[in-house]
């Protein structure tokens, strides 16, 4: 057999052996190999078939790490900055064994990874035997080594991608679960009281799938209710898990016989050993009495309540109160409120994801737009609705980064 024969016989086996690679790596991939597998089927292929003997991929994913290190030294490893050494220089394949950096000089070759035209991985290989003669197997198999390492890396990126994707649909359907179990602690419309004497209307939407906001009503006897409306501070699942808590201690603590500071100062020893100081809780709460009009409150921090008296055309905002729950150990001075309603009048409580939205303009909503909506002779229903259709909290409006709450009562008296 003659040189040129026997040159495309070894051709068309390599040729062969490469189509043969590429095709059980695709297949390796289709079977949803971990990357573990992965990897150990791509260390196999470069250190025994191509007789590559050192190898390491650092792989970007949040910061960058060493997935796979093959024939190589941890001193030699701690030596690389992927940022520094890599990331500034290396856009395309490098041929490094030149390299100013000694490090890199034990090295052949880097081969960059890029996903959507950013780099996601780089691939160092060097040869076993560097004093062979002949051509190096990093060079005569180089774009075939590109090729593989693209493939590899890029299915285990789709691996981390896939499974990142999963962990996200769990958590969405654990907050869907949360916001379920947190929509039970804010009492239905229906059970809410209407009757001759006064009409309460709601509103809540919290800003994600659970919130730090917080309202009740509590029947003491027949004739007298407790109400409130809280507000954690801060967001998200932490919030909710706090305002669980603290609403399970309010509806143990809340009965007719404690007095409203009695009951705030134990509200606010609970908060404590709950929250540890880290959070705290603003709170106004209320007890009404139908038969003596009295309405008796206490303000802990919270944003003052708009009272409208309808007949008078007379507006004040109930501020008498204390400090929030769990910003101190032990409430310094505490003053509640008391207010005879003996005529027609409007209550309207609200927490701050109401007042902090802000128009096109930039210009917050605030109070002023809330008594606009409210000083006039509508029922309370109707100025909630309003302002939800103004601000377009429904619509999901653009300014709107925290939970929104509203409690309104209309007095008959």
């Amino acid at each position: 057999m003659d040189l040129g024969s026997k040159a495309s016989i070894n051709r068309l086996k390599l040729s062969t052996f490469k189509l043969n690679t590429l095709l059980t790596i695709t297949k390796a991939i289709n079977a949803n190999l971990s990357t573990e597998e992965l990897l150990e089927r791509y260390e196999e292929i470069l250190r025994e078939d191509l007789n590559i003997g050192k190898i390491l991929i650092f792989k970007f994913d949040k910061t960058w790490h060493l997935i796979l290190s093959s024939g190589c030294s941890d001193e030699i490893i701690k030596r690389i900055d992927v940022e520094k050494d890599l990331l500034e220089d290396h856009t395309e394949i490098s041929f490094i064994t030149a390299s100013p950096n000694p490090t890199l000089r034990v090295f052949d070759n880097i081969i960059p990874v890029f996903n959507n035209n950013i780099p996601i991985a780089f691939v160092l290989i060097g040869d076993i035997d560097e004093e062979k003669e002949g051509v190096s197997p990093t060079i005569k198999h180089l774009h075939f080594i590109q090729t593989l390492s693209n493939i590899i890396v890029v299915a285990i990126e789709n691996i981390r991608l896939y499974k990142d994707s999963l962990e996200q649909e769990a958590l969405k359907k654990e907050l869907e679960m949360a916001s379920k179990m947190q929509s039970m602690l804010i009492p239905d419309r229906s059970t809410l009281p209407n009757n001759d004497k006064i009409l309460v209307s709601t509103f809540y939407h919290p800003h994600f799938e659970v919130g730090g906001d917080y309202y009740d009503f509590i029947r003491l006897n027949e004739d007298e209710f407790g109400f409130c409306i809280a507000d954690v501070s801060g967001k998200g699942i932490s919030a909710a898990l706090l305002m669980s808590n603290f609403q399970a201690n309010l509806r143990a603590l809340f009965t007719t016989d404690i007095p409203l500071p009695d009951f705030v100062r134990k509200l606010n020893e609970r908060v404590m050993a709950s929250a540890k100081g880290e959070k705290f809780i603003t709170i106004f709460i209320a007890k009404y009495n139908y038969k003596t009009h009295i309405l008796e409150y206490i303000n802990a921090g919270h944003n003052p309540p708009i009272f409208y008296n309808m007949e008078k055309k007379e507006m004040l905002f109930l501020r008498d109160g204390c400090v929030g729950m769990g910003m101190l150990d032990e409430i310094p001075t505490l003053k509640s409120g008391s207010l005879k309603i003996d005529q027609k009048s409007k209550l309207f409580c609200y927490t701050d994801g109401l007042v902090e939205l802000v128009d096109e303009d930039g210009i917050s909503f605030g109070t002023e737009e809330l008594e606009k909506n409210l000083t006039n002779d509508k029922d309370i229903d109707e100025n909630i609705n309003t302002i939800i259709k103004k601000q377009k909290i429904l619509e999901g409006h653009a300014s709107i980064f925290d939970d929104i709450s509203i409690i309104g009562i209309e007095f008959y008296s």
